[in-house]
């Protein structure tokens, strides 16, 4: 890491803030690319601005670039991510650094997709440009959490969705579960749907509830559909249902033995069963060969409570409403088995916020021993 030996000044810390501002406003079109954001400066004064809009279009240094023109010549670029050094859909971000004249690059933090992965910032450092990484860059990795995960971990960042009544109940014994949440609370989980790159529910949601799993924004907001993935053992719900229906794909993940029914077209992969249950880890691991950055989990108490028991939920989405459902109602997750005070699964919460007449609480997983 390269810091100025006075470190980061508060003009350093105002542009990277407002670049992470602008890298969010890709959250529902980057995928899966990550979000990135630029802003080009003359001291204090902002000459321009980019940020990272959709898949196959230009980088955010692109754009910001285009906006200053000639006065990004002797500029500061602040970036929250490394400039691109390779040829993709696009020019080298790091040549058109260079090419505008800017005399210093901020970075958050080092891209490490293999193709860049340093040779971005080594780029800029062999023109003579000063280079100093690492600022925010704990809000630039949380920004691009799912982009990160899929790269580093070779597997999507996972967060499961769930809506509970005030004594932790999900579905009454029957499985209804319409609606335990407010509208303001629905709404605002058609956000996160269309930040996530796939939807994932099993068979038995899709029998019971018959879920749409679309994105609704209800106004002109661009998003790029997320897949609907349905974990199905046997094919049996692959001729039916709203989640067959709409713009968006869906694909259908069954055990390798199972044969797709005549005359139906659809999606389909196989991961490995062993007595009905799905190896987790090669379903992600799926997904994530298939350029998924986020998995958001709409799905009963039994396969949430697999992924979490499994140690694959990186974060829950929680909608806690001021409602009571009974002992005889069904709870958040089945099959954790906790017997013992020391081995409760322990959480901190991110972020807590009234939504309507609910409360959203984002919580994760404390690291074990932490």
């Amino acid at each position: 890491m390269s810091v100025p030996p006075q470190g980061f000044t508060a003009t350093d810390h105002a542009m990277m803030a407002r670049a992470l501002r602008l890298a969010e406003r890709g959250a529902y079109t980057t995928k899966p690319n990550p979000m990135v954001g630029c802003v080009i400066a003359q001291g204090e004064e902002v000459v321009g601005t980019g940020w990272h809009e959709r898949k196959g279009g230009p980088h955010a240094e692109v754009f910001a670039l285009q906006a200053a023109g000639e006065r990004a010549r002797g500029a500061t670029a602040y970036v929250t991510l490394e400039p691109c050094a390779h040829v993709g859909s696009t020019g080298p971000c790091a040549d058109a650094l260079i090419a505008a004249g800017v005399v210093r690059v901020v970075g958050a933090m080092r891209d490490p997709f293999p193709q860049v992965d340093g040779a971005g910032f080594d780029k800029l450092r062999a023109a003579g440009i000063q280079v100093d990484i690492g600022l925010m860059e704990a809000q630039a990795r949380a920004l691009n959490r799912g982009f990160l995960s899929r790269i580093e971990r070779k597997r999507p960042w996972l967060r499961v969705k769930l809506a509970t009544s005030l004594d932790g109940r999900s579905a009454l014994a029957s499985g209804d579960s319409k609606w335990i949440s407010g509208e303001a609370a629905r709404r605002d989980v058609q956000k996160w749907r269309a930040r996530a790159g796939a939807l994932l529910t099993g068979a038995g949601t899709v029998l019971i509830d018959d879920p749409h799993l679309t994105v609704r924004l209800g106004d002109d907001t661009a998003f790029v559909p997320p897949v609907r993935v349905v974990l199905d053992p046997g094919l049996a719900t692959v001729a039916r249902g709203h989640i067959r229906e709409g713009g968006a794909p869906t694909l259908y993940i069954s055990a390798p033995d199972a044969r797709m029914p005549r005359g139906i077209e659809a999606d389909h992969a196989a991961a490995p069963v062993t007595a009905g249950k799905f190896d987790l880890t090669a379903v992600l691991a799926l997904l994530g060969e298939r350029g998924i950055n986020e998995v958001q989990v709409e799905a009963g108490a039994t396969l949430a409570g697999a992924f979490l028991t499994a140690g694959l939920v990186d974060e829950l989405l929680l909608y806690v409403a001021p409602v009571m459902l009974g002992e005889r109602a069904r709870p958040l997750f089945d099959g954790l088995h906790i017997d013992e005070m020391t081995e409760r699964l322990q959480l901190r919460i991110v972020e807590t916020r009234r939504i309507g007449e609910d409360v959203r609480v984002l919580l994760q997983p404390k690291a074990p021993g932490a």
